[in-house]
C-alpha cells in the first residue's frame, strides 16, 4: 500500500511525486510509458512571459523545474528587459532529450518514490473516498490519496485534415476509460484541444533569410540555488521569420480542409485563445500582413527545428505548401507534420483551493486535466497538489497561496473561481498585484513557505536570511551615504547629461531619480554588495510608492479573505439574490467573501445581499 499515487508523469506528475516523496511519504508514480517522463510533446522551451516567474516560484518553494531547466537548456534570455521589473521574465529554450533525462535522474534519487509503467483505467472508490487505482490489466493498487495528472491523454484524438485518430501525443495509446469513469462519479467533463506545428530538418533551411535570435550575453538562472551551468558563447541561437501574403492565401483557400474549419464537423474541443493555430491567426487577424514565427532547435542530440507559432491541423499536402511559402523554408524538408489534439478535462470549479476535488475525497488533480495549457502551469499545480496531499496525510492545514503571494495563487484562484472557456494560460495581465509578484523577488516571497512545508532545507533558508539582511543593510547604507559634488563626480553627471545636484546628495535620493541607476552610482562610490542585492534595493526604492500602493490594495483584499462563508450555507434560502449569482455561488461554493467577489456573474448587489444574510443567519459581520 502506498500513501500517495500520482497518475501521469508529465510536468505536473513529476513535481507532485517529487514533493510527496521528499516529504517522506511512500509515493508511486504511474505512467503509461516510462520513456515519456517529463516529456515535451510541444515546444521544449521553459518559461516565457509570466510563465518564467512561475518557474522561479516553483524553485523558491522547493520544486524541480527551474533546476532541471538550468542544467539542460540550449539558450536563456530575459524577456522584456527594457521594460519595468513587473513584466520581466526568463525564457529558456530547453533540450528535449536532456531535460527528461535529468528529471528522471532527480526522481530516481528519491528514497520514497517508486515508478511504474501502466495505464490507469479506474479509481477504487468507497463511500465517496478514493482508496487507490485500477490498472488496465485489472491490478488494484491501494493508497490513501490519488493525484491525477493525465495531461492531454484522456480520450485523446489526433486531428489532421479530415482524419480523427484515437491517439495521444507521439501517436501513443491514450487513456480511453478514465474520464468516462470520472463522469460516472459525478465530474463535469469538458472537451479541449491544442495543437503543434511541423518539425523541419535543419540542413534544409536557408537561415540567411531569417534573423538570428541569440541568448543573452549575461548569465541567468531560474534557480536560486544553482550557479550557471553553461557558457554564454555555447548557447544555441533561434531564428525569426514571418508568414507571407502567399502563406495567408494558401490558408484562406484551404480553410475547409483544416480540422478546425470544416474538415471535421464533430469537434467539441475549444482551443487556446492565447496560443492559436496559424489558421486562427489568419482568420481572426485578417488585417495583419504577416505573423512572426521562431525557428527553434529542439535538442543538441538531433537537428529538428520547431516552427514556433505555426501550429496547424491542415492535411500534409497543404502543410507542405504553407511551409514552403515562408522565407528561408522554400526548400524545407518536413520531418513531422503539425496536428491538433482533442482531449477530456474536468471543469476546474469542481476543485478546492488545495486542488482536492469537491466530488471525491482524497482525489487531487493537477495540470492540463484542470483545463490549463503549458508545462509551467502544469508543474506549479503538480507541486501544490503534492504538497497538499502530503499535508492532508499529516493532518495539517492546506497550503494555499493568495493572489498577492504568487502567480501560482492567481492561476489556482482563477481556475477554481472563474472556471475556463479555453485552455488557461498565465499572463501578467491576470495578476492585479504583478508589481509585487516579480521574477527577481520570488525567493523573498515564497522561500519561507517552502521551508515551512518541508521542501526547503535549513541551508537554503539561511542563504535567504543572509540575502534579506544584506538588503536591509544596503538600504541603510543608501540612506546614510552622501555623494559630494567633487569635480570628478560632477563630470560623471555631465558626461551622462544628468542634472548635477547643487549639494551633497544621499544615494537614497539619487537612485529615486528615473535616469540614475546602481550602475551609475557605482562609478561615484564602491557599493559593497552583490549585483543581486543592489538590484533588489534599486527596484524597491525606484518603485517605492507604487509598491506601497500595491501592498495597501493587497491588505484590503486580505481583509475580505478573512470573512469566511460557512460550508453548509444554502444559497437557495437567500432571497432577492440574482438567479445567475445563485447558480454560480452554488457551483463554486466560495469559502470567503473575497472569492465570491471574483466569481463571474456575481455582482456587488449580490455580495451586499449575501453579507446581510451572513450577518443575520450566522452572526458574521461582513
Amino acid at each position: 500500500m502506498y500513501e500517495i499515487i500520482v497518475v501521469g508523469a508529465g510536468h505536473a506528475g513529476c513535481e507532485a511525486a517529487h514533493a510527496a516523496a521528499k516529504k517522506n511519504h511512500k509515493t508511486l508514480l504511474i505512467t503509461s510509458n516510462l520513456k515519456n517522463i517529463a516529456d515535451m510533446p510541444c515546444n521544449p522551451h521553459i518559461g516565457g512571459s509570466a510563465k518564467g516567474i512561475v518557474v522561479r516560484e516553483i524553485d523558491a518553494l522547493g520544486g524541480l523545474m527551474g533546476k532541471i531547466a538550468d542544467k539542460t537548456h540550449l539558450q536563456i534570455k530575459m524577456l522584456n528587459s527594457a521594460k519595468g521589473p513587473a513584466v520581466q521574465s526568463l525564457r529558456a529554450q530547453g533540450d528535449k532529450i536532456a531535460y527528461p533525462k535529468e528529471m528522471v535522474k532527480a526522481l530516481k534519487e528519491l528514497k520514497n518514490l517508486d515508478i511504474k509503467e501502466g495505464m490507469v483505467e479506474d479509481l477504487i472508490v468507497e463511500n465517496g473516498e478514493v482508496k487507490g487505482v485500477i490498472l488496465e490489466d485489472g491490478t488494484k493498487i491501494t493508497s490513501k490519496i490519488v493525484i491525477l495528472t493525465t495531461g492531454t491523454y484522456l480520450k485523446a484524438d489526433i486531428l489532421v485534415g479530415n482524419t480523427r485518430t484515437r491517439k495521444g501525443p507521439h501517436n501513443e495509446k491514450p487513456s480511453n476509460y478514465l474520464s468516462g469513469k470520472l463522469k460516472e462519479y459525478g465530474f463535469n467533463i469538458i472537451r479541449l484541444k491544442t495543437g503543434t506545428p511541423q518539425r523541419i530538418e535543419r540542413s534544409s533551411i536557408d537561415f540567411s533569410k531569417t534573423k538570428i535570435e541569440p541568448g543573452d550575453n549575461k548569465y541567468l538562472t531560474f534557480s536560486f540555488d544553482l550557479k550557471p551551468c553553461y557558457k554564454i558563447e555555447d548557447q544555441e541561437p533561434c531564428y525569426l521569420t514571418y508568414t507571407t501574403e502567399k502563406t495567408h492565401e494558401i490558408i484562406r483557400a484551404n480553410l475547409n480542409k483544416s480540422s478546425m474549419y470544416g474538415a471535421l464537423d464533430d469537434i467539441k474541443g475549444i482551443g487556446p485563445r492565447y496560443c492559436p493555430s496559424i489558421e486562427d491567426k489568419v482568420v481572426r487577424f485578417a488585417d495583419k500582413e504577416r505573423h512572426q514565427l521562431f525557428l527553434e532547435p529542439e535538442s543538441r542530440y538531433y537537428d529538428d527545428i520547431y516552427v514556433q507559432g505555426f501550429s496547424t491541423s491542415m492535411p500534409p499536402e497543404i502543410q507542405e505548401q504553407m511551409v514552403h511559402s515562408l522565407p528561408g523554408l522554400e526548400n524545407a524538408k518536413i520531418l513531422r507534420y503539425g496536428y491538433a489534439i482533442e482531449y477530456d478535462a474536468i471543469y476546474p470549479t469542481q476543485l478546492n483551493a488545495n486542488l482536492e476535488t469537491k466530488v471525491l475525497k482524497n482525489l487531487f488533480t493537477a495540470g492540463q486535466i484542470n483545463g490549463t495549457s503549458g508545462y509551467e502551469e502544469a508543474a506549479c499545480q503538480g507541486l501544490m497538489a503534492g504538497i497538499n496531499a502530503a499535508l492532508k496525510l499529516e493532518n495539517k492545514e492546506s497550503f494555499v497561496l493568495k493572489r498577492s503571494d504568487a502567480y501560482i495563487g492567481v492561476l489556482i484562484d482563477d481556475l477554481i473561481t472563474k472556471g475556463i472557456k479555453d485552455p488557461y494560460r498565465l499572463l501578467t495581465s491576470r495578476a492585479e498585484f504583478r508589481l509585487l509578484l516579480r521574477s527577481d523577488n520570488a525567493d523573498l516571497r515564497l522561500r519561507h513557505y517552502g521551508y515551512d512545508v518541508g521542501l526547503i532545507s535549513k541551508q537554503q533558508l539561511n542563504k535567504l536570511l543572509k540575502k534579506e539582511e544584506d538588503i536591509k543593510n544596503l538600504l541603510s547604507f543608501m540612506k546614510e551615504t552622501k555623494i559630494k559634488m567633487t569635480p570628478n563626480n560632477k563630470k560623471a553627471f555631465e558626461d551622462n547629461n544628468y542634472q548635477v545636484p547643487t549639494s551633497s546628495e544621499s544615494l537614497y535620493k539619487l537612485i529615486k531619480r528615473p535616469e540614475i541607476t546602481m550602475l551609475f552610482l557605482n562609478k561615484l562610490i564602491e557599493i559593497p554588495y552583490s549585483e543581486e542585492i543592489q538590484e533588489q534595493v534599486e527596484i524597491n526604492l525606484k518603485y517605492e510608492g507604487y509598491i506601497a500602493k500595491s501592498y495597501k490594495e493587497a491588505e484590503k483584499m486580505l481583509k475580505l479573505e478573512k470573512k469566511q462563508i460557512p460550508e453548509d450555507i444554502d444559497y437557495d434560502k437567500i432571497k432577492n439574490i440574482a438567479s445567475e449569482a445563485r447558480q454560480k455561488l452554488k457551483e463554486v461554493r466560495p469559502t470567503t467573501i473575497a472569492q465570491a467577489i471574483r466569481i463571474s456573474g456575481v455582482n456587488p448587489s449580490d455580495i451586499s445581499i449575501l453579507s446581510v444574510y451572513l450577518k443575520k443567519e450566522y452572526g458574521k459581520d461582513e
